[in-house]
């Protein structure tokens, strides 16, 4: 599969060192309860002067928050996911706002983020958690927003619909590990990158065996060692699928062939990925464990928003460990590069039955190896029952929908958490997508 770089330079756009624009950049967050959105909201409010929220999107789990940011913010929209949430928002909202100040707009229900996402805005940050934030991205795309995009599963799933929508340069990464290739590639032209290099802290179970990991709780997966994030996130960095989802990020964005894209575990997290060139100089991105400096980066571009973050205190020694990962432990990464090269629909069976089986594995009905265990079954029958398509057949969106509603109904079975009913109810829903 050939990918050209996405997200490189584009000598269109402003370069570092150019002047930014008159007044503060409108900016919209999707996904402004979650980690990446709270972490960007507390960057704007220390950079009043350069940042402007119009719009905020959430799911609608905390909405007391979600109004306190739409309060301080002064934004002209806020969005929640859940359709029937909205009256509860706006009293939320109206307990926010003092006596006669005026309320945003309200938008609610599964397409409110999307819609948000093609407002007049200069940067969309998508950082909502989970497939669901494709159609956001490619809105954002289409009305050729800049996206700073923490929600790596819509490129991920959607593949070809992103690539071919995005311009160069218009996408700008927020994972750490990307948002570190990102600045290092700056570094040569493409034409001389050897390889990239992804570090994983190796989550909290760097070390253990497989048969040592049959036995981990739901609270010692949760317990991750270096980033405090969502759980979701936090299991799938314990699994190191979220390692195996940025090794096909960095092939989408970058355009490297995954036999040139490593993995290697560093328990510090202060290197967040390198860049080795054909002369064998390596360049890498180093700087606390802080999601601030990359949240700024991604809003800022191409200017770097100065205290940010805190940078690496050198008054105090420092020793950085390199180890290779293991894939017998750990076999996500090696299961994500086959998926990404199957491309296709594989990738988006691939996150979907992944986030079936960690909130099985939440819920206590999934061992913790059992999700890739199932996860790799789940596509192991998917491409027996459909096969690989044809170099240059084209991915539409309901060939991504159907296959994750299939991914989805198929790990619920093998986890446990689908009867009969649910099951039939989900075949049904599927059927009449098709029709």
């Amino acid at each position: 599969m050939t990918v050209s770089p996405l997200c490189l330079a584009d000598p269109r756009l402003p370069q570092p060192g150019q002047a930014p624009p008159e007044g503060p950049r409108e900016v919209v967050i999707l996904g402004s309860t979650g980690s990446i959105g709270t972490q960007a909201v507390d960057v704007v409010l220390r950079n009043p002067g350069r940042f402007r929220v119009t719009a905020l999107a959430a799911g609608g789990g905390n909405l007391a928050l979600l109004a306190e940011q739409a309060h301080r913010l002064r934004v002209r929209a806020v969005a929640v996911s859940r359709a029937g949430r909205a009256d509860e928002l706006r009293e939320a909202l109206a307990a926010a706002y003092g006596p006669g100040e005026p309320l945003p707009e309200i938008l609610a229900g599964p397409d409110a983020a999307a819609r948000l996402a093609a407002t007049e805005c200069h940067t969309v940050l998508n950082g909502i958690t989970g497939s669901i934030g494709l159609a956001p991205t490619l809105a954002a795309l289409e009305a050729g927003r800049v996206l700073a995009l923490a929600n790596k599963e819509s490129l991920i799933v959607g593949g070809p619909l992103v690539t071919g929508l995005a311009k160069p340069g218009q996408i700008v990464p927020v994972d750490s590990e990307h948002s570190a290739l990102f600045q290092a590639l700056l570094g040569g032209t493409h034409a001389e990158v050897s390889r990239l290099v992804v570090t994983a802290s190796g989550g909290p179970f760097r070390g253990r065996s497989r048969e040592e990991l049959a036995t981990v709780t739901r609270e010692e997966a949760l317990a991750h060692p270096t980033w405090a994030m969502g759980p979701v996130i936090t299991v799938n960095s314990a699994t190191l699928v979220n390692k195996g989802l940025e090794v096909i990020e960095a092939h989408l964005l970058y355009g490297i062939p995954f036999d040139r894209i490593e993995v290697v575990v560093h328990p510090q997290s202060y290197v967040h990925s390198m860049v080795e060139f054909s002369d064998g100089s390596t360049l890498a991105q180093a700087s606390p464990p802080d999601m601030r400096m990359p949240i700024a980066l991604g809003l800022g571009w191409p200017e770097r928003v100065p205290d940010a973050a805190p940078g690496v205190d050198w008054t105090r020694a420092h020793t950085w460990e390199f180890t290779p990962l293991d894939t017998e432990a750990f076999p996500s990464v090696p299961l994500a590069r086959r998926v990404g090269s199957l491309g296709g629909t594989a990738p988006a069976v691939f996150n979907a039955a992944n986030e079936e089986c960690v909130d099985a594995f939440l819920a206590g009905l999934l061992p913790f190896t059992g999700i890739v265990d199932t996860v790799a079954r789940v596509v192991r029958e998917h491409v027996e029952e459909r096969g690989t398509a044809p170099e240059g057949t084209p991915l539409t969106l309901p060939d991504v929908l159907e296959a994750e509603r299939r991914a989805r109904r198929r790990a619920r079975e093998l986890a446990g958490t689908a009867g009969p009913e649910e099951a039939a109810a989900a075949d049904r829903t599927m059927q009449e997508t098709r029709a």
